[in-house]
């Protein structure tokens, strides 16, 4: 009696999956598509960055000139000046934003009444969803000198002798940019912390409760633990985002007051490139900006891999 050959389970080529998943494959057809026509076809518009590119020349006649816009940049106080404020706004809303969102969302996980709970994450995430033209319009209100609410709580507990003129001193723009980040988005970033803190095991909090630990025992060595990757994964993410300071709010609220600490790097780009129909500079602005948010996403991934903790790749 012959015996049936065992059939060997060789692995599938690349190919064979391809055919497998082919339902798969053909759905993902047009993201595929979507992502190279519009993330990674208009790379091709960083080579205005080496040229004296002008609109009305083919892209054979354009001028080559190397890295003269980049070192324009770099030799430029204007820009330079620009960078310092970008950091120290972004730094500012990335620091404040981390704080608020984590300590909102471990308040919030200590609640117990569901109704209220909920009602209050509504109210907080609600902000998010206005446009900064419309929130820019409710700080200037806020910060107005006459009927101003900020001035007149102030003036009625006797904190100021006069109504202070908010949009004109260059030492409260940073913090006002930090504070209305703060409360336009610390509802939204916190619902990612919460859904974390659900995957934490119930039964750890029943065993600290046995020997003893009280809620701050708790959210200091069972629940910030537990939600530890999360934090380490949207640090890496917003460390992506180092030079995006933000446009609408600093476009709409700067004058010639605080214009040396208002402009950041795309309000540059705006004014001294697009109106003044600069594009190579203005190119080389934005991909100076791309290339540093890459480079440091890379860094930041790559220490936390050293370190020994979550990471993007």
């Amino acid at each position: 009696m012959n015996k049936q050959q065992p059939v060997l389970n060789r692995p599938k080529t690349f190919t064979e999956k391809l055919f497998i998943q082919r339902q798969l494959v053909f759905m993902s057809v047009p993201i595929v598509l979507y992502i190279i026509l519009f993330s990674y076809v208009p790379i091709w518009g960083w080579t205005m960055a080496f040229q004296n590119f002008r609109p009305a020349r083919t892209f054979f006649q354009q001028e080559w000139v190397g890295f003269k816009w980049f070192v324009f940049l770099f030799t430029d106080k204007i820009f330079l000046r620009t960078i310092r404020n970008t950091l120290a706004m972004s730094l500012i809303n990335t620091a404040l934003g981390y704080i608020t969102a984590i300590g909102f969302a471990l308040l919030l996980n200590e609640v117990k009444n569901v109704l209220f709970k909920r009602t209050i994450q509504t109210i907080s995430y609600l902000p998010h969803f206005l446009s900064w033209v419309i929130v820019t319009g409710l700080v200037s209100s806020m910060l107005a000198v006459e009927n101003g609410t900020i001035n007149d709580i102030l003036l009625f507990f006797h904190l100021i002798d006069e109504p202070l003129l908010w949009l004109s001193k260059p030492n409260y723009f940073w913090g006002i940019i930090g504070g209305t980040y703060v409360w336009k988005e610390v509802g939204w970033n916190t619902i990612i912390y919460l859904a974390a803190m659900v995957g934490i095991d119930p039964t750890l909090y029943e065993a600290a409760e046995i020997d003893g630990c009280n809620r701050y025992h708790k959210m200091w060595h069972i629940t910030l633990p537990g939600i530890k990757p999360t934090i380490i994964i949207m640090l890496i993410m917003s460390i992506g985002h180092i030079l995006d300071a933000g446009f609408e709010m600093q476009y709409l609220l700067r004058n010639g007051l605080i214009q040396d600490v208002a402009d950041t790097i795309d309000i540059y780009v705006l004014m001294y490139g697009l109106q003044h129909s600069n594009y190579s500079m203005a190119t080389a602005a934005g991909m100076f900006k791309n290339v540093v948010n890459i480079s440091l996403i890379f860094i930041a991934n790559s220490i936390a891999k050293r370190a020994g903790e979550e990471r993007l790749i």
